[in-house]
């Protein structure tokens, strides 16, 4: 008899259970815990309508499925009220967090701020693919000064969910700080949204305050 001590196993994360005992509440298919094994809770999130059935589901049961996600993610999402002050970057991290973490392409969106940094708007620049999303600079000025903003704070998602800022972000950053300056309006974070995580520019040091 071996006297070796088994390694105990680490219980899957609630998160898990609960996940693959809706996929086959709403599904009434085992099959669907063969499509929890494949893909995970990121993957299924995302999955749309077209895929789900594609995978297997039954028509209805896909429809219930994807719509379970889609009233979850409304329900987490905080939205930011216009007029309400700019008091930190985890205070934009936990407004856009649950509308891009799970996305397969980024998307840039920008927070326009006024002289008291109170939010003005929020619209979405831009959506690309897997690993970019084209920012003009013009576009994104032009944006700012319709609205007559004083600031903007960046705020774009990493599909890979790893948020840490790769090259090209830190230099579109500092292309939009330099133009900023020339017409008056002030980059004054960027923040990048991962899965369960995010990186700010301001908090990096990486602003020009």
């Amino acid at each position: 008899m071996s006297t070796e001590t088994e390694s105990p196993r680490t219980p899957p994360p609630v998160e898990d259970l609960l996940v693959e005992d809706l996929l086959v509440l709403v599904s009434g298919n085992e099959r669907a815990r063969d499509l929890f094994a494949r893909h995970g809770i990121r993957g299924i999130q995302t999955l749309s309508l077209v895929e789900a059935v594609a995978e297997g589901l039954p028509p209805g049961g896909a429809r219930r499925l994807v719509g379970a996600f889609e009233l979850a993610r409304r329900l987490a999402e905080r939205q930011i009220v216009r007029g309400a002050p700019f008091t930190s970057s985890a205070q934009v991290f936990e407004a856009f967090h649950e509308r891009l973490r799970h996305l397969r392409y980024e998307q840039m969106w920008l927070v326009f701020l006024d002289a008291k940094n109170r939010v003005l708007r929020e619209v979405m620049l831009s959506q690309g693919s897997l690993t970019g999303s084209p920012v003009h600079p013009r576009e994104l000025f032009r944006l700012a000064i319709r609205e007559a903003a004083v600031s903007i704070v960046l705020v774009h998602n990493h599909p890979s969910g790893d948020p840490e800022p790769s090259l090209d972000d830190q230099d579109l950053t500092r292309r939009l700080e330099a133009v900023g300056e020339l017409v008056g309006i002030r980059i004054v974070d960027h923040i990048v949204v991962g899965d369960g995580g995010y990186v700010s520019f301001l908090e990096r040091g990486w602003i020009r305050t």
